[in-house]
């Protein structure tokens, strides 16, 4: 029983697989056929798209070459345009290089026909001159005959008469061409000088030899003569001043040149004062103290200079010649202020001329550097300045502006010129200078002097505190245009024998006079 429903069941199982075999098989064959036809229409579909997609190349790819062939053809006819206009062009340019060969032709023929007739002509004039020159010996010799004078003679005295007339003619000349260019080129340095005068105007303040010390009592007298004058001596040799006690209450005068050594010496004999301690050893130790601090108030006296007028990159030792130039004056007028206005000067002037400012500046500052030093080194300090500026690896145009301020090298710069004119521009004005009443007549009495020395002179003034000279001639020896040579010959004689601040005006006057009296 349990055999036959076990058989059964195997039998039973045996046909389910089977069944299930077959039937997957045949749903594996209808799918297999489904995909068939798929593919197949997959196929058919992607060959008709490409078939589509080779025919619209076609036709792209047939506009292209026949856009391309339009192209083409454009391009070839525009050169063929170009070429026909060149060829044009070629033909029109040979054609002219045929006229200017035929006009060149024409034109070497007539050349050749004036050279001929030249040629003539030049053999014609040789025997003309030779004609005139044995005519003019002739006439020389007949000449000499009837004047009583050699050719050479003749020929001098032709030459001087006709130096006189050009003498005349030339003066008469130069007064126009300088009458024309002064009526511009005063009119603008006078535009120039004013607008600079406007904007700077310094105050003077006049440096002194002397310089008062005032004393807590007339007791301290004594203390500083000391023992048998010894302190008084000691003060004089370790300062160099000259130390004068005078019946002035309570003051003593420190008397010297140097502006440096007598701040030197008042600084020592302040702290003197107020220490008490007053001996010959005492003195030294203060009086060296002193110079130290001298050195490094020069030093910072230098400094804000340039920092007053704006220059910089200066190098450190003429810093402290800087410096030292607040203790020099010039006619009682302070160098390191007359320097300060100097510059500010150039610079104004420079900017209305549309030069450098900044070099014009640093030129008017540094332009009496040699100031410093001069008496130390001989020489004129405009040079010694030159010289110095140079070492210190100034430019080459600020020397030569340092050296020719004075005229001790002849300016070739417009800077140069410039340094020169505000430089007497500082020195000119009312107040800036002093001098002793003995170089002032001196001067004067020079002045007119050399006006007097020339012929036709009948008298000469010195006005203007010497800064104008009017010089009356004869009229009967003098006439205008001799007038005007001799002006210029007395003005160069003032430049080149005298030494004077600022410009000195030549005013040569020549009148007649009628005088008649009625009775």
């Amino acid at each position: 029983m349990d055999l036959s429903y076990f058989l059964t069941f195997v039998v039973f199982v045996l046909l389910a697989a089977a069944a299930g075999f077959f039937a997957q098989r045949a749903l594996i064959t209808r799918r297999l056929g489904d995909a068939e036809e798929l593919a197949k229409g997959i196929v058919d579909k992607a060959r008709k798209e490409a078939q589509a997609q080779k025919k619209e190349m076609l036709l792209q790819g047939q506009d292209e070459l026949f856009n391309q062939k339009k192209e083409m053809e454009n391009e070839f006819r525009e050169r063929e345009r170009e070429v026909k206009n060149r060829e044009r062009k070629l033909d029109e340019l040979n054609e002219r290089l045929e006229e200017k060969q035929e006009k060149a032709t024409e034109k070497e023929r007539d050349l050749l026909k004036l050279e001929k007739e030249l040629a003539h002509k030049e053999r014609e004039l040789t025997a003309s001159e030779a004609f005139l020159a044995s005519r003019i010996e002739e006439e020389e010799v007949r000449l000499s005959e009837i004047a009583g004078l050699s050719p050479e003679e003749a020929r001098a005295k032709l030459m001087s008469e006709i130096e006189v007339k050009t003498r005349h003619e030339s003066a008469k000349m130069i007064r126009q061409i300088e009458t024309e260019a002064r009526e511009t080129a005063d009119r603008k340095a006078k535009d120039i000088l004013c607008t600079v005068m406007q904007r700077y105007a310094g105050d003077y303040v006049s440096e002194q030899t002397v310089t008062a010390v005032s004393l807590p009592s007339e007791d301290m007298k004594g203390r500083i003569i000391g023992r048998e004058g010894r302190n008084i001596r000691a003060i004089e040799a370790a300062t160099g001043v000259d130390l004068i006690i005078d019946d002035t209450p309570e003051t003593v005068i420190l008397s010297a040149f140097s502006p440096l050594r007598r701040q030197i010496a008042k600084m020592a004999l302040e702290r003197l004062i107020q220490d008490g301690r007053i001996h010959p050893a005492r003195i030294e130790d203060v009086v060296q103290k002193c110079e130290h601090e001298m050195e490094t108030h020069v030093r910072e006296l230098g400094e804000q200079a340039t920092f007053d007028a704006g220059v910089h990159g200066i190098h450190p030792e003429i810093i402290k010649l800087l410096g030292q130039l607040r203790y020099r004056t010039s006619f009682t007028q302070n160098v390191l202020q007359h320097s300060l206005e100097v510059s500010a000067l150039c610079g104004m002037m420079a900017a209305e001329l549309g030069m450098d400012v900044k070099r014009a500046k640093r030129a008017g500052l540094l332009h009496d550097i040699g100031k410093a030093v001069d008496h130390e080194v001989e020489g004129p300090h405009a040079l010694i300045g030159a010289d110095l500026a140079r070492k210190y690896n100034e430019s080459h145009e600020i020397v030569h502006a340092i050296a020719a301020h004075h005229e001790d090298q002849s300016p070739s710069t417009a800077l140069a010129v410039l340094v020169q004119a505000a430089d007497s521009l500082s020195g000119a004005r009312p107040g800036a200078r002093k001098e002793l009443l003995e170089n002032y007549v001196k001067r004067l009495q020079d002045l007119e002097g050399i006006a007097t020395s020339f012929d036709g002179v009948s008298k000469a003034y010195a006005i203007q505190a010497g800064r104008e000279i009017r010089v009356l001639v004869n009229p009967d020896h003098i006439d205008d245009d001799a007038s005007y040579l001799l002006c210029k010959d007395i003005a160069r004689q003032i430049e080149e024998k005298m030494t004077y601040p600022g410009q000195i005006r030549v005013t040569v006057i020549r009148e007649r006079r009628a005088v008649g009296y009625a009775k």
